[in-house]
């Protein structure tokens, strides 16, 4: 096993930088998440680690060892695809077994330490059948065992779930968990997927413009992001922000009102608040810091996440599953002001008060 160091590491493609400066460590046994909207250098920065890109300039060490120069099927990486990229013409068994094929290991051993991995994520009954007679996520499995009877020092792993079902992906998120914590291998993995990146990682990066916004713990960034983008891509539903302005520690903006933000004054000011620290109230509830009309209610099954307008912004709010109103009926938003964020509308950084 092995770590990964990015060590100032540039790419770029003609005049447009993909990734810049990146300094990154991923420490031994780390699952580190990349994670980030389309773009913003994710998968460029994983596939310099696996040599599929070359690096503009900086250093990338694996472990030890500098692999800037280092070809790909030399740096004793396995990399796992959205597409699953499996053999049509193979069966299970072979196409978990091609690693160890190309590596000369007698068919013996090769079929014993297929059956092994093939048992781990349960796949040993389909070992003779073909990819097209599996569904997507026992092909998911597939690639994922090929990978794993490598024993490679660092999983590399590109969006492997988005191909999957909302039911599947759920699973197959407990399956990776479980796998890297019983293998211990050292693994990077890239997603537009914040609830994968919440679920899955020990750390998370969180990337925008090639840079790296954030990087903590999934539950630090949830309770702390640090900058405006960190708040808005974290969460689901995301996280209301709201244009305005702060004067004598009061945010104002339209029909919203806030109040107990210390001394803060912040001429051009973006407020943050997550929906469950906004609570649905009476109109006439003291303490309220906007009454208006309810836009929208949707029942999840666990709440109700119920929206108004507050100027060209909707607020949303997570309320209790037995709540019941009516669409336009008025109701008050009370914000939990021990829960807000201030955001600097300038740098988009976020501001203590």
């Amino acid at each position: 096993m092995a770590s990964v160091r990015f060590n100032n590491v540039t790419k770029r493609f003609g005049s447009f930088v993909a990734v810049a400066d990146l300094d990154l460590d991923v420490v031994d046994q780390e699952f580190l998440v990349l994670l980030g909207p389309s773009g913003c250098g994710k998968t460029t920065t994983m596939r310099m680690v696996a040599g599929l890109e070359e690096i503009t300039s900086g250093d990338i060490f694996i472990g030890p060892d500098r692999v800037n120069d280092v070809l790909p099927k030399y740096r004793d990486v396995a990399m796992v695809f959205q597409s699953y990229a499996l053999y049509p013409h193979l069966t299970v068994a072979d196409n978990i077994g091609y690693p160890l094929r190309i590596r000369n290991v007698p068919p013996v051993e090769r079929a014993r330490q297929v059956e092994e991995v093939a048992r781990r994520v349960e796949l040993d009954a389909l070992l003779t059948r073909l990819p097209k007679e599996l569904s997507g996520g026992q092909r998911q499995r597939v690639a994922l065992a090929r990978a794993i009877i490598r024993t490679p020092r660092v999983f590399l792993m590109d969006e492997p779930l988005s191909n999957l079902d909302a039911k599947l992906r759920v699973q197959m998120r407990a399956e990776l968990k479980h796998l890297q914590h019983e293998l211990k291998v050292t693994t990077i993995y890239v997603t537009h997927d914040q609830i994968e990146a919440m679920t899955l990682a020990h750390r998370v990066a969180v990337m925008n413009n090639g840079v790296i916004e954030q990087l903590d713990t999934p539950k630090e960034i949830y309770n702390n992001p640090r900058t405006l983008f960190v708040a808005g891509f974290i969460g689901s539903p995301p996280m209301n922000l709201i244009d305005g302005e702060v004067k004598d520690g009061v945010f104002t903006s339209t029909g919203l009102r806030v109040e107990g933000l210390g001394r803060a004054g912040i001429r051009r000011a973006v407020l943050g608040v997550r929906p469950e620290d906004v609570h649905v109230v009476a109109a006439d509830a003291p303490g309220t810091s906007m009454v208006a009309p309810i836009y929208s209610s949707e029942l999840t099954g666990e709440s109700t996440l119920v929206s108004v307008h507050s100027g060209e912004r909707l607020v949303t709010m997570r309320a209790d599953k037995n709540f019941v109103g009516e669409i336009d009926q008025k109701v008050g938003v009370k914000v939990d002001t021990g829960r807000v964020f201030l955001f600097d509308g300038e740098s988009q950084n976020r501001v203590d008060f």
